[in-house]
């Protein structure tokens, strides 16, 4: 590796431990209140809906429909009908198999 890379690899690492510190840093060792408490727990799921999102309707720098979001859809149908998490897995591979053969 060059090294350019290994300065932008290190100085990515001391970034994300300063970003990491400043939360427990700033605190002081005291709880957070209960309000941000139940925002905390709300980032992960609006994380994973946003990269979900991003994943099925992204085609480079434009939005597009297509077979991988077919699979996303009828995941998503499977596990609001309560499916297990393998059924709506092995239902959005299949689907998204079948489009792109077809197509």
């Amino acid at each position: 590796m060059s090294g350019e890379l290994w300065l932008i690899l290190i100085g990515t690492a001391i970034v994300t431990a300063l970003i990491k510190a400043a939360g427990p840093i700033a605190l002081g060792g005291r709880e957070l209140p209960a309000w941000a408490g139940s925002v905390v727990g709300l980032l992960a799921p609006a994380l994973l809906a946003a990269l979900i999102v991003t994943q099925a309707f992204a085609d480079g720098d434009r939005l597009a429909v297509g077979a991988d979001t077919a699979g996303v859809v009828v995941a998503g149908i499977a596990l609001a009908r309560g499916a297990s998490i393998l059924i709506g897995l092995g239902l959005a591979v299949a689907v998204t198999a079948l489009l792109r053969a077809v197509t």
